[in-house]
């Protein structure tokens, strides 16, 4: 018998590549409403948790972290479809899992619609039985809940369950719900990044991936 017969997926960083993307969003959104410039690795740090939380320390009474996120997502879908891609080997990494019956779901800090969006950019939109978003949970990564959730829907053994994502948020989140957890050294993360988070597996590739779940 395999040792995973169910596996999770985070989506940026992971499944499509929006990192300069969404470097690019946070950008925009920080000039537009006259906030200082940060670096790159400040928003990086970010990547796997809500929007929401990653917005919140920059909102004050008279802006709000709504008008913030609204600003963000705006100029995120105007810009979206002509820069974010699959990453190479991802589709065919996903549709090797499907053909083998291994049962698919992703776990992501986007909102629905955006996921939505970015699966249909990749052609994965059919691939997955369930989508775990940020208007899903209360709790976003790395809290357990968005883990726990895709569980729970899919009606998955823990012990059988693997979580692919390129976060030390992910990581965490996967451990915290005691699935196994596949760290994605394609994404934006170093190995070095993510080691603090025990990951049960490494993929260079997503073909590793592969690899580890069929053997």
């Amino acid at each position: 018998m395999r040792r995973y017969t169910t596996v999770l997926f985070d989506l940026d960083g992971t499944l499509i590549d929006s990192i300069k993307l969404i470097l690019d969003s946070y950008r925009h959104t920080f000039a537009r409403h006259g906030l200082p410039a940060q670096a790159d690795e400040h928003f990086l740090r970010g990547i796997g948790t809500p929007l929401a939380v990653q917005l919140a320390f920059w909102a004050t009474e008279s802006l709000g972290v709504e008008a913030l996120i609204q600003t963000y997502r705006t100029y995120n879908l105007a810009n979206h479809d002509t820069c974010v891609k699959a990453y190479p080997g991802a589709v065919e990494c996903v549709r090797a899992l499907v053909a083998a019956g291994i049962r698919l779901g992703v776990v992501t800090s986007k909102n629905r619609d955006g996921t939505l969006r970015g699966l249909a950019i990749a052609g994965l939109v059919d691939a997955f039985e369930v989508l775990v978003c940020s208007d899903d949970v209360t709790n976003g990564k790395p809290h357990r809940e968005p883990v726990d959730r895709a569980v729970e829907l899919l009606g998955a053994r823990r012990e059988e369950t693997l979580f692919v994502g390129d976060s030390i948020h992910d990581m965490l989140s996967g451990r915290h719900a005691e699935v196994h957890t596949a760290a994605a050294l394609w994404g934006p993360f170093k190995r070095e990044e993510l080691v603090p988070s025990e990951p049960t597996h490494w993929a260079k590739t997503p073909g590793d991936v592969v690899d580890i779940v069929l053997g």
